[in-house]
Formats: structure tokens, sequence, C-alpha cells
């Protein structure tokens, strides 16, 4: 209760706290600032207690409390920590979102789609992480059906499952794009059956899209920069220097199996699935080698020809 006998009018309130005489009247009408009493003309007036409690339900508001709320508040019915905490939580949503929207606008922006696929885009970005995780699991489950859980296949299908519990609460916009790329790319019924081929062909894929069979084999990842210079200096696979350089890297025995090994497990769209779910992790995306396999896989075929 106020310890000062000054009371004052809806106007010389406003005056006195900023807040505009008209909210205030509407505040008052709904409850949560109930005049003191009224004057002889039958004017509401407020004391220093209603001045206060008016001060709480401005601040209440600018933070966003609807009027529901503050009137819990207001009687005791709700604590400020309990509505606080359950508004950061909302609040915390709405920024998530807004982010998300910033991040696709920005992909929009940077690489200038179609309004299909910024539609395409806007609403697989939305999907929760079950949702997303789905899209996965059913790509993953039909490509490895079958598959001896015991073998390798199990521990790859497992990596190819790894996706973010959620997107950054900030995404850079690579990590946007490369949501939908995935996406896009485990809907591709031809990405599918090149990615089933690999199960049924019996071997362990990695993550470069390479094989390793049941005999050593050579790094390959290990020469794929001299490969790579090769390919710059404009060394044709079949050209003498070509077949040196596989003459460098492959021992002649086995190449007959190995050249069938790399072509069924090289696969530029298979690197890319790696590549893109290391974005979404917010790792670095392993650098491509399929090229350097390639041109060996060219190297192999000039050689047995």
């Amino acid at each position: 209760m106020s310890t000062s006998g000054e009371q004052f009018t809806i106007g010389q309130l406003a005056t006195r706290t900023g807040v505009p005489a008209r909210t205030i009247r509407f505040w008052s009408d709904a409850g949560l600032v109930p005049p003191a009493g009224r004057s002889a003309s039958g004017y509401r007036l407020y004391d220093a207690d209603a001045a206060a409690r008016l001060e709480l339900v401005r601040t209440l508001r600018e933070l966003g409390l609807g009027l529901d709320v503050v009137k819990a508040v207001l009687s005791r019915a709700r604590t400020v920590a309990e509505v606080a905490a359950a508004h950061v939580a909302v609040l915390d949503v709405q920024i998530r979102t807004l982010r998300l929207r910033r991040a696709v606008l920005s992909t929009v922006a940077r690489h200038g789609p179609t309004i299909e696929e910024t539609l395409i885009m806007h609403k697989l970005a939305k999907l929760s992480a079950r949702e997303r995780q789905q899209i996965i699991d059913d790509f993953v489950d039909g490509v490895f059906a079958g598959a001896d859980p015991d073998g390798p296949a199990t521990g790859i299908a497992r990596g190819m499952r790894q996706l973010p519990a959620e997107l950054p609460d900030d995404p850079a916009p690579e990590q946007v794009s490369a949501w939908v790329e995935l996406a896009e790319l485990v809907a591709d019924e031809d990405f599918r059956q090149r990615a089933r081929s690999m199960v049924l062909a019996g071997r362990q894929a990695g993550p470069d899209g390479a094989a390793s069979g049941g005999e050593a084999q050579p790094d390959y990842r290990a020469f794929a920069d001299r490969i790579g210079q090769a390919t710059a200096a404009g060394v044709a696979p079949g050209s003498p220097e070509g077949q040196a350089l596989l003459d460098s890297i492959v021992p002649a025995a086995g190449r007959a199996r190995l050249l069938t090994q790399l072509e069924t497990f090289t696969d530029a769209r298979v690197e890319r699935y790696w590549q893109l779910l290391a974005i979404l992790n917010g790792q670095p995306a392993p650098p491509s080698v399929v090229p350097a396999f390639d041109w060996l896989i060219a190297a192999l075929r000039a050689d047995l020809s």
C-alpha cells in the first residue's frame, strides 16, 4: 500500500511515467492497473503503488509477454522468474527460425536459385531434426537392406546416418545449401541404385568411394597429389609418362582385380555425400580424390588393353 497520499489522474500518470494515457486506460480496464479511487467528478485516480505497478506492466509488455501472462504475474499465480524462463524458451525458437530464414535468404542471394529451388530450400531447412534424420535413415535402410549385420557395411551405414541433432543456431549459407543438396542427392533414384550396387558388390567402400579388398592395397590417397600434378601437366593416363607413373604406384600383379574394384567403388556422388555430411557436422569437407582415382582407372585400362 502506498505511504503517500499523493494521487494522479490518468493524464498526470502518463506525464509521470511516459506511458500514453490511452494505454494506461486500456490496462486499467483490463484490471492490470486498477485505480486507487475516483475524484469527486468521477475521474480515476492512481497512487504511487499504481504507478509502480504500471512500470512493471510496461516492462513485462516490452519483454513480449501477453496480457494474460502479465495478469498471472501480478496476481502472484506465476513468478517473474517462471515467466522469464518460459519466455526465453519461446524466444530461442523464434531466434532460431529467424536465423534459419536469414541463412536461406543469404543462400538465395549468393546462388540465385530458381523460385522452385528457393521453395524447396526453405521447406527442407525448416524440417525438424527427426524429419531430417528420417530422410537419411530411409535412404540408408534401402541401400543397406540385407547387408551382413556383422560385416563392414554396418559400420559404413552407421557413418552415413550421422547428421547433427540440429542445424546450428546460426547456420552458414553453405550448411543450408549442403542440407538441400544432400536431401536432393538421396532422393535421386540413380544415386540410390549406384550406392546399392556398391553394397551388393560385397566390398567395403571408404568415405572417398574407393574399395579395400581382401589383399593389401597401396595407399592411393597418398599418391593423389602426384596424380594431380600429372593431370595438371597434361600427362595422359595412356602416355609413356602416365604408364611410368602407374608403374611407380601400382605393382603389376593384380591390376585387373584392382581395376574392377576401382570401377565398382569410385563415384563422385558417393564422395560428395560424405563431404556434405562433414559440412553439416561443422567439419572441413575432405578433399576430392575421385579425379585421381578416375585417372588411375584410365591408366589401368590403357595398361590392360
